[in-house]
């Protein structure tokens, strides 16, 4: 996201951490986990993804001037409306714009410094962008319904990822599980068992922007293999809808290897994706796979359990890797 250190002039006034009785709520998000359909979702294609109990949250306080600011102390970057210089401060630029023209938002008629957290790695494909953007958005205009929120995260979405699906945004602000189709109404699709999934860390960024571009060269030079591939992710998360309400776990592991396999054929997966996935399997999950964009990122694992989560992680740091557990509840409850 291009972060850069704070310019000492911005440093004045930042007040994220200090009590004010002019505190605005916290906006808060999950972090996103895509079980199938990656890249196909961009042309149409449903996919399913899930909220996880790691995201971002986001708090706005009034400050003097004419000129909001955004401050993410876990990366001691800052980035001030209006600025073009960085990725950051455009996509908080069109964010507050977007938010001063809602009608909602009384708050923005002065100036506000918001200081946002992430529990995500940016670039790994658990929907980092999307997650500040939607904390960011809550921030600024409180009280939006998670559609809303989405709706105008996706200001934020565009600087960054240029022509975004928007199952990030959506899953960010909804939380739980969802079935995604580009330009329809978002399907909730009710789980029936909750699941552990492990995500483990290539160490390598990924651009979806760059890889969503590289999909696309392919299907103009392949466009009967690459369609062919997207069929089969569709009939992939038609059958994965079916075992997630079933809680059939076993049957959806199955399915997010078949994926892989499939994003594997389309040039995104790499060395490091693989042996993650190797790794996972051997230490018992019951499928592994890139998720996000690809070319590195971020493999999500389904353990069979907690314990099982706990092997897996294991398993990647033997083999250089880092990884956390995530648990998905049946229910959306509030993003950590």
């Amino acid at each position: 996201m291009n972060p850069r250190p704070i310019p000492e002039p911005l440093r004045t006034g930042l007040q994220a951490s200090a009590p004010s009785p002019d505190a605005l709520p916290v906006g808060r998000a999950w972090g996103k986990v895509i079980l199938l359909g990656e890249h196909a979702v961009v042309y149409g294609i449903p996919a399913i993804a899930v909220g996880i109990d790691r995201g971002a949250r986001a708090t706005a306080i009034r400050r003097a001037g004419s000129t909001s600011v955004l401050e993410v102390p876990g990366w001691s970057v800052v980035a001030a409306e209006g600025e073009s210089s960085t990725d950051l401060a455009r996509a908080f630029s069109a964010l507050v714009g977007a938010a001063r023209a809602s009608a909602a938002a009384t708050i923005l008629e002065g100036a506000v410094t918001v200081s946002a957290h992430a529990e995500l790695p940016p670039g790994g494909g658990l929907g980092c962008s999307a997650a500040l953007g939607v904390a960011v958005a809550r921030a600024l205009v409180p009280g939006l319904d998670p559609a809303a929120a989405a709706d105008l995260a996706m200001a934020w979405e565009r600087v960054f990822h240029g022509n975004p699906s928007g199952i990030d945004a959506a899953v960010a602000a909804h939380g739980g599980s969802i079935r995604f189709e580009k330009g329809r109404a978002m399907e909730r699709v009710s789980l029936g068992a909750p699941l552990t999934v492990c995500l483990g860390s290539t160490g390598v960024g990924s651009s979806t922007k760059t890889m969503v571009e590289g999909v696309a060269r392919l299907r103009e030079r392949r466009r009967d293999v690459v369609d062919k591939a997207f069929a089969g992710i569709a009939a992939i998360v038609q059958s994965g809808r079916a075992a997630l309400e079933a809680g059939d776990t076993g049957a959806l592991g199955q399915l997010m290897d078949m994926n892989q396999m499939i994003l594997a054929g389309l040039f995104l997966s790499t060395e490091e994706i693989e042996r993650l996935c190797g790794a996972a399997r051997s230490a018992g999950a019951l499928g592994a796979k890139l998720t996000g964009a690809g070319g590195g990122g971020c493999v999500v694992a389904l353990a069979p359990d907690a314990e099982a989560g706990d092997r897996i992680v294991r398993a990647w740091e033997a083999v250089g890797f880092s990884g956390f557990t995530a648990r998905v509840e049946p229910t959306a409850g509030g993003p950590s």
